[in-house]
């Protein structure tokens, strides 16, 4: 019975701890640890994929810099990335990061309180997101950081001879035990049953090496790429005696572990012995290119005194890189007969682009040897330069291997007096045929030349029109005549239709950016040259242009006659579009022959830029006076909300000395200005200056204030200005406002009137420019001014473009 009762009492605790056990294990899940970074670290600084990670707060105060918008530069700040992207705030959060490709152009602006800058071209992009894993996702709980800069130490005097290095290799290669002590002059690695003794003369260090040393070597048997030979494989062989590695060109970047072949029996240097191999090493990635025949430190390989004793001698007389890279398998040397064997491939190469063949030597390639200029003797560890490197890449084009090397020619200057960013709009349509096109090409090309572009003068792009528009070189993209003439060679038709509206709308809305270098402070000039004429209708489009401030001109080669001008898509296409009809923005030409003959004249009127009259819009070209009623029956909080309209006004403009600027005047009985035309000459600092006029309280006198604001601002208004004044009152005015009226509005000035609650609409009436349906406005309280910002901006800039264009 006894035995029953127990029997039963462990079967009962069996199941219980076996369901307990199935319940924790169905209820346990797995946890995300998410690292914490700093503000200051950058996508690529880790060598992760797709990561989490926390951002503290306040990255956007360290103003760490971003590049692009949505995808993102791998050198910018991952937090204040995701603060641009509205990802997280800047009270910090969690974000993940996902790696991509590297983009062409990366576009920068502001959103979020973060500035991000435009970058033409990287290796690697990235994008954030929210930091809430997706369900069963578990990213890393650490990150993976770029190994840092190692530290070399170098010695105050040359080495007088090679440091000794003897070496016994292993049959196999099993685990490697390093030990290393306080820096001395000695190092012992044990591998196995092997043991390694390097004498040196300057101290170790004891930080791992980030990446190889890379040996620019043209005919040498380097003890580095021995060992790495010796330990590729089954695929390569082991250098023999008297071998050295020679270049073979190569079209895609593989590893240099599987880049060595022995050179043909012809170029074979006598080496007293073979090299020995060490153990290969895994070398971190890297990606960023550079030249590795960088004057720096020499590392000595592991190998015997010979040895490098041959090393160093080769290495001091060998030509410089012609670009090539080491080869992955055997190449067949070419069959064809080599007329001077006697000489070595930099020889050939150079003597190919000119230079003459020496008299045939009697000498062996190995006493030949090849003088240098010091700068290519030296080589450097890719590791002291910078971490994120490549350390296979050639670094250089053989373009670059000139005799004499010419230091980059220095951005133009250009001519300041020609301060203009000009776009060419030149036609890419079938109808115009190859040879025109060519002409056309080489009309660009001269205008160029005559232009004389540069960073102070004038900046040239072109777009190429057909069935839509190309852009073939930005504003940026290049910053002398010379550089533009050669692309302008390299430029190739596309084809279609003449469709030169939708060109236009492209300029208008995408062509003239920031991230195309458009400047802001230089007129916006387009030259559309238009084969007949367009497939297309321009005048919508052409309309919007100039009012966005874009200086239109038409150069129309061969324009249609009388029989076919009922082929034209718009009838006078040319009036519609150019800036102005007086002739000066269209330059018509009888032939494609006589196309060259309008470079000057065209060059004489883009750079006259007192001409350039579409450059002032309605939003860059005007002096804005607010009178604004601070009388004891507007009251604290209504005077605020007055100053919020004024605010959501002036916003709306292009704000600086030589664009819009603003006025305020204060009145009750008496006048009071607040801040001047000038004095303040961007959009931040009026809007501060706004903010803080206080609160006078008083009586109306609105009459005496017109008065007041024509003799202290638009009196000093600027002639080319248009002169506005926006009047803003609670009441009727204890003095007369028809008289004031008047006269300012014979001095030029468009008057608007806002009255508020008890105004008089008769006098709103008199104070307001006529139309006064246009120009003045009736609210019923402070509340509802708001609602009028846009009408009054829409009738400012209606007005300003319904202006006369002859």
């Amino acid at each position: 019975m006894i035995r029953a009762v127990l029997t039963a009492v462990c079967l009962a605790s069996l199941l219980f701890c076996s369901t307990g056990a199935r319940s924790n294990g169905r209820n346990k899940k797995p946890k995300q640890v998410v690292p914490v970074i700093e503000c200051d670290v950058r996508a690529g600084k880790i060598n992760l994929p797709e990561f989490i990670a926390k951002c503290p707060a306040h990255c956007k105060e360290t103003k760490q810099q971003v590049y692009g918008s949505g995808v993102f530069a791998s050198i910018s700040s991952i937090c204040n990335a995701a603060i641009h992207n509205g990802v997280i705030t800047n009270a910090g959060g969690k974000v993940i990061v996902r790696k991509m490709a590297g983009q062409n152009i990366y576009k920068g602006t502001n959103s979020n309180g973060v500035r991000s800058l435009s970058l033409p071209k990287w290796r690697e992009s990235f994008v954030v997101s929210v930091g809430k894993p997706k369900k069963g996702v578990i990213y890393p709980s650490t990150l993976d950081y770029v190994p840092p800069r190692p530290t070399y130490v170098k010695t105050g005097k040359k080495e007088s001879k090679a440091p000794v290095a003897t070496t016994v290799m292993p049959a196999t290669t099993p685990e490697i035990t390093t030990t290393t002590p306080e820096p001395t002059t000695k190092t012992t690695t044990t591998l196995a049953s092997t043991t390694t003794t390097t004498t040196t003369t300057p101290p170790t260090t004891t930080k791992p090496r980030a990446a190889v040393h890379k040996i620019r070597d043209a005919g040498s048997s380097h003890p580095y790429f021995s060992s790495v030979a010796a330990h590729t494989g089954s695929s390569l062989r082991r250098q023999e005696a008297g071998s050295i590695i020679r270049r073979q060109p190569a079209s895609s970047p593989v590893s240099a572990f599987n880049r060595v072949q022995q050179a043909p029996p012809e170029r074979t240097q006598q080496v007293g012995q073979s090299n020995l191999t060490v153990p290969r090493r895994e070398w971190p990635p890297s990606s960023v290119a550079h030249s590795d025949w960088t004057p720096g430190p020499r590392r000595p390989g592991v190998g015997d005194a010979s040895t490098y004793s041959t090393v160093h001698s080769d290495i001091s007389h060998t030509a410089p890189d012609s670009g090539y890279t080491w080869s992955e398998a055997e190449t067949p040397e070419i069959a064809a007969r080599d007329p001077r064997p006697d000489i070595s491939e930099y020889e050939r190469w150079y003597y190919t682009y000119g230079g003459q063949y020496p008299p045939r030597s009697t000498d062996t390639d190995v006493t030949r040897k090849v003088p240098l200029e010091p700068t290519f003797t030296k080589v450097k560890p890719v590791d002291a330069l910078k971490p994120e490197v490549n350390p296979y890449d050639p670094g250089f084009s053989m373009r670059e291997q000139d005799l004499a090397p010419r230091a980059p020619e220095p951005a133009s200057q250009g001519d300041p007096n020609c301060k203009v960013d000009i776009a060419f709009l030149m036609d890419g349509s079938w109808s115009i045929g190859k040879r025109r096109f060519k002409i056309q090409k080489d009309f660009l090309a001269e205008v160029a030349q005559v232009i004389n572009v540069g960073i102070a003068g004038p900046m040239m792009g072109i777009i190429q029109y057909g069935d839509d528009p190309v852009t073939e070189m930005s504003l940026k993209a290049f910053s002398n005549s010379r550089d533009v003439k050669t692309a302008v060679d390299k430029i190739t038709q596309k084809g279609g239709l003449s469709n030169v509206g939708k060109a236009l709308g492209y300029i208008n809305k995408h062509y003239f950016s920031d991230v195309n270098g458009n400047r802001g402070s230089a007129p916006n000039v387009a030259v559309v040259l238009v084969d007949g004429w367009p497939t297309d209708k321009v005048e919508e489009a052409s309309r919007l242009a100039r009012e966005s401030g874009i200086n239109i001109f038409f150069v129309t080669i061969e324009g249609p006659d009388d029989n076919e001008k009922q082929n034209v898509a718009e009838a006078s296409f040319v009036d519609k579009a150019v800036c102005r009809t007086n002739g000066f923005f269209s330059l018509p030409v009888t032939s494609w022959f006589a196309l060259r003959k309008a470079v000057q004249p065209l060059v004489k009127r883009v750079c006259d830029i007192d001409r350039l009259v579409c450059s002032k819009t309605c939003l860059n070209a005007a002096d804005i006076a607010f009178i604004i009623d601070g009388s004891s029956s507007v009251g604290t909080g209504n005077f605020r909300t007055v100053l919020q309209f004024v605010a959501n006004v002036s916003r709306e403009f292009e704000i600086s000395d030589t664009d819009t600027r603003i006025g305020a005047v204060q009145y009750t009985y008496e006048q009071r200005l607040e801040f001047a035309f000038g004095q303040h000459n961007n959009k931040a600092d009026v809007l501060n200056a706004i903010k803080h006029i206080n609160y006078w309280s008083g009586g109306t006198s609105t009459g005496a204030a017109i008065t007041y604001t024509a003799e202290q601002l638009f009196s000093k208004s600027k002639p080319n200005k248009r002169k506005i004044m926006i009047v803003i009152t609670d009441g009727r005015s204890y003095d007369d406002v028809r008289a004031p009226a008047l006269a300012v509005h014979r001095q030029g000035v468009i008057a608007y009137s806002i009255g508020i609650a008890w105004a008089a609409q008769d006098e709103l009436e008199y104070i307001a420019t006529d139309p006064d349906k246009d120009h003045s406005f009736f609210v019923d309280e402070f509340d509802s001014l708001y609602k009028y910002v846009p009408k009054i901006i829409h009738n400012i800039c209606q007005e300003f473009n319904s202006q006369p264009r002859n």
